[in-house]
Order: structure tokens, then C-alpha cells, then sequence
């Protein structure tokens, strides 16, 4: 379509193509383009495509997540993970694994929220000389302050965006500082607009043995392996990539258990591990209720 006939069709305004002409950005160019050339690259242009059925920001487009956003969704789950050794069998990207299953059943028990990309990397020991998880190769490790100037940024970004309610949540101990401080920080200094909360209720494995303990699956008692892992763990993971916790080659080498509890049954360690993403869904939609409406 020429200029003219995109006025004449209403997608675009005089202003916008005297804007483009005069080399000024337009305060209607949207979606990487400029709204003067291309009528989806307008802010109020319609969706051409039914939007996907996802809470993932990465997954869908610009204008999937405006009209999410003004169809009411309007809290943005900021979910930490990390990438560590895990013992033999669990892949480093264990907490990211833990993340997807569980803050996916979290926004959607929410109905209001959204979550953002999990940031992979965090706090997991230090450099030179390597220290903590950093002595194992494949970790990736942030310093503190790295964290918190990444974190500051990803949550900057969603009060430019116009989100009400910005959570963070985080699936390993050493994330819950980083994501305190930023949430302090912001909190005093917008004073509400948004709100911003770190739930640390969110990382509680506890909750997650008593389940265990309740449905028998385990013992209170029961014998560990001495891994850097536990059911709890690999049962999680599992809901999201039985492959993440290499299911198929352990049932062939006969090493499909941990501390005890066999895994080598794929359609009942997927039931528990969704019981456990349930459980732990509904326990953090509780605590970021409350933390929100604290504030």
C-alpha cells in the first residue's frame, strides 16, 4: 500500500509519515520497525494471528503480551535459577528445569501473571580462585553485584512496560539476597508504583520432603547418596524433561533411583512430580498474594 492509502485505511496518521520524513522517532513505532512503513509496526495496530496459549513472555510477541496486558495481566514473575554441578545424573541446568514447570503452574493459578525468561545465570561461587560450585566445570557464576545490576535492569525494563506487579521468585539459596536487595531498593524508590516483591516463600524444599514423606514416597529417615540432588529434585525436574535427569540411560545402566526411590517408572514419577509443581504453586501464590498486598 502507498502512504496515502494506508491514511485513507486508517493505519496510519499524517503525523506519523511527517514524523518519519522529518527523521523523528514516532511515539507509535512498535515492534522493532517504524509504524510509516509497515502498519503492524503501529501501537494500536490489530493482532493478525490468535496468540499463543502461553504465560511465557519469550514466547510470544509484542503484541501478545500488550493485549495480554490489557486484558488484565498485569504481574510479571521474575524467575532465578542457575547453572551448577548436580552429582552424575541431573543436568546443570537444574534449577532452570525446577522454573519451568513451576512458574508456569504458578502465573496460571495466578490468572493475572506472566512470566518472564528465567535468568539462568546467578551467584555460585567465586572466581579466582574458584570456589563453591565454581570448582566444577560447566558452572557459570555471577558476581553479586553482576546479579543485582542484572536483575535491576529486568525489572526497570517491566516498570517502563507498564506492569503493575513485579515478583521474583528463586529455585536455589544463594539467589534470595540478590533479589532481597533489589526489591528493597525499588520498593522505597518508586514507592509502590509498581510494586515489586521478592517471595523467598517460594524456595522451600521442606515443604516439598514433608509431601514426599506424607505420600510415602520416601522416608524421614531414609539413607542419602551423598549427591547434590534429592527426589524432590529430580522428581520436579522430571514434569519438565525426563532427560534432564538422564531417565532413559539410567533405567539401561540400573541407576534410576536417589536415596532410595526408584525413578524408573516414568508415568508415576510424573504424577508426584506434578503433585510437587502443584504444591509448590499454590504455597508461593499464597506468599505473593500476601507480599503484594503488604505493600
Amino acid at each position: 500500500m502507498t502512504r496515502a492509502a494506508l491514511i485513507a485505511a486508517g493505519l496510519c496518521t499524517l503525523a506519523t509519515l511527517v514524523a518519519a520524513q522529518r527523521g523523528q522517532q514516532d511515539p507509535r513505532d512498535m515492534g522493532g520497525g517504524q509504524c510509516a512503513n509497515n502498519p503492524y509496526n503501529c501501537a494500536d495496530a490489530p493482532n493478525p494471528l490468535t496468540p499463543p496459549n502461553t504465560v511465557w513472555l519469550e514466547d510470544m510477541t509484542w503484541m501478545d503480551v500488550r493485549d495480554a496486558m490489557k486484558a488484565g495481566k498485569t504481574t510479571v514473575i521474575i524467575p532465578t535459577g542457575g547453572m551448577e554441578p548436580n552429582g552424575p545424573w541431573i543436568a546443570l541446568g537444574k534449577h532452570n528445569f525446577v522454573l519451568k514447570a513451576n512458574c508456569e503452574a504458578i502465573a496460571r493459578k495466578m490468572g493475572d501473571a506472566l512470566c518472564s525468561a528465567i535468568v539462568p545465570f546467578v551467584p555460585e561461587g567465586g572466581h579466582e580462585p574458584a570456589g563453591s560450585h565454581m570448582r566444577s566445570p560447566g558452572t557459570i557464576s555471577l558476581r553479586e553485584e553482576t546479579f543485582q545490576a542484572l536483575l535491576s535492569d529486568i525489572a526497570l525494563s517491566y516498570k517502563v512496560h507498564g506492569f503493575k506487579n513485579i515478583v521474583m521468585i528463586g529455585d536455589s539459596g544463594g539467589n534470595q539476597g540478590g533479589m532481597a536487595a533489589v526489591a528493597k531498593k525499588y520498593t522505597t524508590e518508586w514507592n509502590g508504583a509498581p510494586k515489586i516483591v521478592h517471595v523467598r516463600e517460594y524456595y522451600d524444599y521442606g515443604s516439598v520432603d514433608r509431601l514426599l514423606n506424607e505420600m510415602r514416597v520416601q522416608t524421614p529417615d531414609m539413607k542419602g547418596d551423598g549427591l547434590h540432588d534429592d527426589p524432590g529434585i529430580t522428581l520436579n525436574i522430571m514434569v519438565t524433561d525426563p532427560e534432564a535427569v538422564r531417565w532413559s540411560a539410567r533405567v539401561k545402566a540400573k541407576k534410576a533411583t536417589i536415596n532410595g526411590v526408584s525413578i524408573a517408572d516414568k508415568a508415576k514419577s510424573l504424577e508426584i512430580g506434578k503433585k510437587i509443581v502443584e504444591m509448590r504453586a499454590t504455597n508461593t501464590v499464597a506468599a505473593i498474594k500476601k507480599a503484594l498486598g503488604a505493600q
